[in-house]
């Protein structure tokens, strides 16, 4: 089995989207007010190879949805590959099509396993936020994995940066001509004299 990222795996040409989990995209960054800003997409894609990269899996197919994936119930060594992600935290139960994780997903949020507690948007939400064409714009143009948004304010004595999740992250515009840039850390912001949006 070859891993994606954190809800689609290959055995061989064929690519599986696992059944009823949702984890976060590649480029989805996670955090809050009091919590810094970290890559959890990649973080996610990461722990699913470690574990589970190169292992043999036994997949039952259930559907084959709109971008052509098999939707497939996975097992690797007879342990459902769902329920291990999201008893985890490292997924979430997908209730939009099933509820069949739901009660691990109630039992890692009350341990505080993997993602929950890091202020997470869910993995929909940031792909609604990107359909609408802000996120998907601006994260286009960015250096790969360099997602912070460097802004100048309009008379020019304010440099603020706006992290992937805040309110006004989509509608910000990179200018390099006027001295704005992008950012791979909110250290590296902090460090060139830029401060965190307040939303």
């Amino acid at each position: 089995m070859r891993v994606i990222d954190g809800d689609t795996v290959a055995i061989g040409e064929t690519r599986i989207r696992l059944h009823g989990i949702d984890a976060p995209e590649k480029a989805q960054f996670c955090g809050s007010r009091t919590a810094p800003m970290w890559p959890c997409g990649s973080w996610v894609t990461g722990e699913m190879r470690a574990r589970f990269e190169g292992r043999h899996a036994r997949c039952e197919a259930l559907e084959i949805d709109k971008y052509g994936r098999t939707v497939a119930r996975c097992e690797v060594a007879g342990e459902d590959l769902g329920a291990a992600l999201v008893d985890g935290g490292l997924a979430f139960a997908y209730t939009k099509y099933s509820f069949d994780y739901l009660r691990q997903q109630t039992e890692a949020a009350r341990r505080g396993a993997g993602l929950h507690g890091a202020g997470v948007q869910s993995p929909a939400d940031f792909r609604e936020a990107t359909r609408r064409g802000h996120d998907a714009q601006h994260l286009a143009k960015a250096p790969d994995g360099c997602v912070i948004k460097g802004n100048i304010s309009s008379r020019g004595d304010t440099r603020i940066y706006h992290v992937p999740g805040q309110t006004w992250y989509g509608a910000t515009r990179i200018s390099l001509a006027k001295g704005e840039r992008w950012f791979c850390s909110e250290a590296e912001a902090q460090n060139a004299g830029w401060r965190r949006a307040h939303h």
